[in-house]
């Protein structure tokens, strides 16, 4: 994608920086092409013309993000926010954000931020009409958030086996959904799987009912005796019992999956 501006000015210079201006860079990052030379007035009074300069620069996907970004802290008054843009590969591009106001980026459980970066994505996307990868994180956040929902996943997996009753997470993206998954296919005996459509999309973790059943003379209650009434199973929907799997996840999906036009 090509972002140019057209420049005027008393002389070639003048209009090369009046042209940068506009694009908001330096005039070393641009190109120029010279449209009008400026010519001087005869006897300082007739004739006479001003110097107009275009001045163009590739703009990529990456600093179609960053600028998109900008603009959206600016406009939520939080400029003092500050950005590190880090090119991973030419298909991905990593954003952190810094700064003391981070927390309103972040928003309730990372929601704020996720539809931040949903929102860049789509725009870097449209740069080159193909796939490119967005990330936008603050400080370690995602990492404490992945965490935190594998520990999440495990241990309503070992609940689920433990008690025989399934439990509906809240609704999440496809990429943290996948996290839950993942933890709870370390855990025998249970399964997950995925209810509702669109924003309602969310994780539900149950007994695997293709596990051996545990035999014995069942578990202590309060009163110092043994607890025979039998354990409370839930069938879970039949396509989740033939694999032990996420099911329409996608595989390695990032953040939202993938980003069309």
């Amino acid at each position: 994608m090509i972002r140019e501006a057209i420049g005027v000015g008393e002389t070639e210079v003048a209009a090369q920086e009046d042209a940068c201006r506009q694009l908001g860079v330096e005039t070393y990052e641009a190109e120029f092409e010279i449209i009008q030379r400026a010519e001087k007035k005869i006897l300082g009074l007739f004739g006479g013309c001003p110097a107009k300069v275009r001045a163009f620069i590739k703009a990529t996907p990456a600093d179609a993000a960053e600028d998109f970004l900008k603009n959206v802290l600016n406009a939520m008054d939080l400029g003092s926010i500050s950005i590190e843009v880090k090119e991973t590969d030419e298909n991905s591009v990593e954003i952190n954000l810094e700064g003391e106001e981070v927390g309103s980026v972040i928003g309730r459980r990372g929601e704020t931020l996720d539809a931040l970066q949903y929102l860049t994505s789509l725009v870097a996307n449209h740069i080159d009409n193909a796939y490119y990868k967005v990330t936008i994180n603050t400080g370690d956040y995602r990492e404490k958030r992945e965490k935190t929902l594998e520990i999440l996943g495990r241990k309503l997996a070992f609940k689920a086996v433990k008690t025989g009753y399934k439990t509906s997470l809240e609704p999440m993206n496809p990429y943290e959904r996948r996290i839950i998954h993942t933890a709870v296919q370390k855990v025998n005996g249970a399964i997950s799987w995925s209810e509702g459509e669109n924003l309602n999309r969310h994780v539900v973790i149950g007994p695997d009912p293709k596990a051996p059943k545990r035999s014995g003379r069942g578990t202590r209650n309060d009163r110092g005796g043994y607890d025979r009434r039998p354990r409370r199973t839930y069938n879970a929907p039949a396509e989740d019992t033939v694999k032990r799997a996420p099911i329409n996840e996608g595989e390695g999906a990032a953040l939202y999956g993938r980003i069309d036009k």
